[in-house]
């Protein structure tokens, strides 16, 4: 079942780029990319592998810096802030890996421990039990609570990667190709899973994927990267019935529904 789009109070930006320039070397990846997130939407950024979805959420959540141009994130001029400040925004920003970076030699509760006891050192020990416990609940994991990663399978690994961010609470979501790698049955259901995250915790998220069952199930809007810049903006459906050549050759060779 697809989506139910909705308003988006577009008064309100939580994330602003423009101007943003990365290259690396001679390869220059992102030329000039502005773009508005807005409160409480789900916005998808589809393009090839290569084309810097993925530089574009590392540059958002200060992992890389930008070579030119202004990403604000949350009112905080992202490129501007000093180590405690950027430590401060990234509680805000939750980044879920592709790889869903969980510590191999940590059972799941332990996994989902470390971020909130670094973070909130004041609580009880059963404060956090009851927040470890709610976040396995709302990602459907709580049998798994005493297994260890290597126990898990793929989409279980990006279920608790997503209960790790989000036991932090974030305001902002980064999914870096959610469903890569995964069957189509466990795409389905972390499709859902991001959906039932915005409901739930009132998230605003950026899905980086290519995947484009993945973007017309989550995406409330599509941004496409082509060439650097964002090519065309809108639904699913706006974007596809461009006829830009290079958005067609990317939707016959990729959709698969």
């Amino acid at each position: 079942m697809l989506k139910t789009k909705k308003a988006i109070d577009k008064n309100n930006s939580v994330i602003s780029i423009r101007g943003l320039q990365k290259a690396f070397g001679d390869l220059h990846i992102l030329r000039g990319v502005d773009l508005d997130v807005y409160q409480g939407e789900n916005l998808v950024v589809l393009g090839r592998s290569g084309t810097g979805k993925s530089v574009l959420i590392k540059i958002i959540s200060g992992l890389l810096l930008p070579d030119e141009g202004q990403v604000n994130v949350l009112g905080e001029e992202v490129a501007l802030l000093k180590s405690r400040e950027l430590m401060a925004l990234r509680l805000k920003v939750g980044f879920s890996f592709q790889n869903s970076a969980l510590y191999d030699s940590m059972t799941v509760r332990q996994n989902l421990e470390f971020p909130l006891v670094r973070n909130s050192r004041n609580l009880k020990r059963s404060q956090i039990n009851d927040e470890v416990e709610s976040v396995l609940d709302a990602v459907g994991l709580s049998q798994t609570i005493e297994q260890m990663p290597s126990e898990l399978s793929g989409g279980q690994r990006k279920r608790i990667g997503i209960a790790r961010t989000l036991i932090l609470r974030p305001e902002i979501m980064l999914y870096d190709e959610p469903t890569a790698g995964l069957d189509p049955i466990t795409c389905i259901e972390i499709n859902s899973l991001i959906n039932e995250v915005q409901e739930k915790y009132k998230t605003t998220s950026i899905i980086i994927t290519h995947d484009l069952t993945c973007a017309k199930e989550t995406g409330d809007r599509i941004a496409m990267l082509l060439d650097g810049q964002f090519a065309i903006q809108g639904t699913f459906d706006e974007v596809f019935a461009s006829d830009d050549a290079r958005v067609q050759s990317f939707y016959n060779y990729n959709f698969t529904q």
